[in-house]
C-alpha cells in the first residue's frame, strides 16, 4: 500500500461528507430536502441575466486564454472602485489579486503566512477551510468562542485571552458562516484595537457582505487606521455564481505586509491564473445593475424570519435570529436527553428518518459548535415548513422513545 501523506490524514469537510449517505438514499429514489449547501442556485435564485450575457461575450470575444495571474486590470480596478464607493477605502488594483473563489485566497494566504506551530485565532464556531487549511500547513487553529446569547458575537475578552506569541492572524468571518452573525461595529474595533496592541493582522471574510437583513454590515478596513486588515471578498453569494469560482484578496496596511503580499503574490503566479471569462464577466457585474440583491435579501428575510420563529416553536430546538449570509445555527436542546451520543449521530439519524440533509454543528467546531447543527434558509418557505414539520415530529417521536 503507497501510504498517502501525513498531513491530509485529517481532512475532512463536514459541509460535503454529509452529502454522501445522502447519495444513497437518493440512489434507492428516496426523495431528500437538502438543506445543507451553500449554493443560493440549487435553490430558486439565479445569476443576473446580463452577467450571463457577459459571460457568452467573453467567450465570443475570445477571452479564453490565460489572463494576467493577479487578475484583469479592468477586474481590479471595478473592485477597488466598489471598495471606494461601499466601504470609502482607499485600495489600488496592486492591493488586489483575483483567485479561484475565496478558497484559493485562504490557501494561498495562510501558505505565505504560516510556519508549522503557528497559530491562526478563528471565530467558534467556523467556516471549516479555515481549520483545514491552516493543519494542511502543520499550524494550529486556536478557537475563540463567540457568544450565542448575543447573536454569535465574538467574546473580545477570550480573543485577548487565547493570543500568544505564536498568534499569526485573528480571522473575522462577517457576516458569519455557519451562524448568520452580522458583528457590530463595536465589536470590530474593539478586535481591531487588540490586533494593533499585539501588532497581528486581521484576515476578514467578508464574502457575504451585501446579504444582510436588518443593518447595514461594515467592512473591518473601513474601520482600521494603522491595523494591517487582508480582506476577502469574491462574487459567487452575493451575484449568485458560486460555478463561477471568482474571488479575490485585497491588502490593506502601511508597508507591515509587504512580505506577506509579496509571497502570495508568488503563489499565486504559480498557479497561473483565474478563470478568464468568468472573470471578463464579474466585470459586467461590478459595473451593471445592482436591483437583484435588495430582491434576495428581501426573499431571505422572509424565509429568516419564518425560520427562525418556525425553529423555536420546537420542541427541543432554539435558534439565534440570523442577520446575515443564509444560514441558521440552531441549537439542539433535546441533546439533553442523551439520545444521541453527539451531533453528527443526530443529523444522521434525521436524515436516515426523516430524509432532510442538514450539517451537524462539531463539523463547524468541535467545542463551540457542538450540539447544533447548520441549515440554509434557502429553500423557499413551503420546502422550509415541509422540512421544518419533519424536524417536529422526528424529535417528538425520539423523546417518546421511539
Amino acid at each position: 500500500m503507497i501510504t498517502a501523506s501525513q498531513r491530509t490524514q485529517t481532512v475532512s469537510y463536514a459541509i460535503r461528507d454529509v452529502v454522501l449517505p445522502a447519495r444513497k438514499l437518493e440512489q434507492k429514489g428516496i426523495k431528500v430536502l437538502h438543506l445543507n449547501i451553500g449554493d443560493p442556485n440549487k435553490y430558486n435564485f439565479d445569476t443576473p441575466q446580463h452577467m450571463k450575457d457577459a459571460l457568452y461575450n467573453a467567450a465570443k470575444e475570445g477571452h479564453n486564454g490565460y489572463a494576467p495571474s493577479e487578475g484583469y486590470l479592468e477586474l481590479r480596478n471595478a473592485i477597488v472602485e466598489r471598495e471606494k464607493k461601499r466601504n470609502n477605502v482607499g485600495y489600488t488594483p496592486d492591493d488586489v489579486c483575483v483567485t479561484t473563489g475565496v478558497t484559493e485566497s485562504l490557501q494561498i494566504l495562510l501558505t505565505a503566512l504560516l510556519d508549522p506551530n503557528d497559530e491562526l485565532l478563528i471565530p467558534g464556531p467556523t467556516y471549516p477551510q479555515y481549520m483545514l487549511i491552516s493543519q494542511v500547513n502543520n499550524a494550529q487553529p486556536v478557537s475563540y468562542r463567540c457568544l450565542e446569547d448575543d447573536g454569535w458575537q465574538p467574546d473580545v475578552d477570550h480573543i485577548r485571552k487565547e493570543i500568544s506569541n505564536r498568534t499569526k492572524g485573528i480571522v473575522l468571518i462577517n457576516p458569519n458562516n455557519p451562524t448568520g452573525a452580522l458583528y457590530s461595529k463595536k465589536v470590530i474595533k474593539e478586535i481591531i484595537d487588540i490586533a494593533g496592541e499585539c501588532n497581528i493582522p486581521i484576515i476578514s471574510d467578508e464574502i457575504y457582505d451585501d446579504m444582510v437583513f436588518d443593518e447595514k454590515q461594515h467592512a473591518t478596513a473601513s474601520l482600521a487606521k494603522d491595523v494591517p486588515i487582508i480582506t476577502f471578498n469574491g462574487f459567487s453569494k452575493v451575484y449568485l455564481v458560486p460555478g463561477w469560482r471568482i474571488g479575490y484578496v485585497m491588502f490593506y496596511h502601511n508597508g507591515e505586509l509587504d512580505e506577506v503580499q509579496d509571497a502570495f503574490m508568488r503563489l499565486a503566479r504559480s498557479r497561473l491564473c483565474a478563470n478568464s471569462v468568468c472573470q471578463r464577466a464579474c466585470i459586467a457585474a461590478l459595473k451593471g445593475p445592482q436591483d437583484h440583491i435588495e430582491k434576495v435579501n428581501q426573499k431571505l428575510r422572509q424565509q429568516r424570519d419564518f425560520s427562525y420563529k418556525r425553529l423555536n416553536e420546537i420542541d427541543g430546538i432554539s435558534t439565534a435570529k440570523p442577520q446575515g449570509a443564509f444560514y441558521i445555527f440552531p441549537k439542539i436542546e433535546a441533546m439533553k436527553n442523551k439520545i444521541w451520543k453527539d451531533d453528527k449521530e443526530f443529523v444522521l439519524d434525521f436524515l436516515h428518518e426523516a430524509h432532510v440533509l442538514v450539517v451537524h454543528g462539531s463539523g463547524f467546531c468541535s467545542t463551540y459548535g457542538k450540539d447544533h447543527f447548520r441549515a440554509v434558509i434557502l429553500p423557499d418557505i413551503k420546502t422550509l415548513k415541509e422540512a421544518f414539520n419533519k424536524l417536529d415530529a422526528f424529535i417528538k417521536l425520539r423523546l417518546k422513545g421511539k
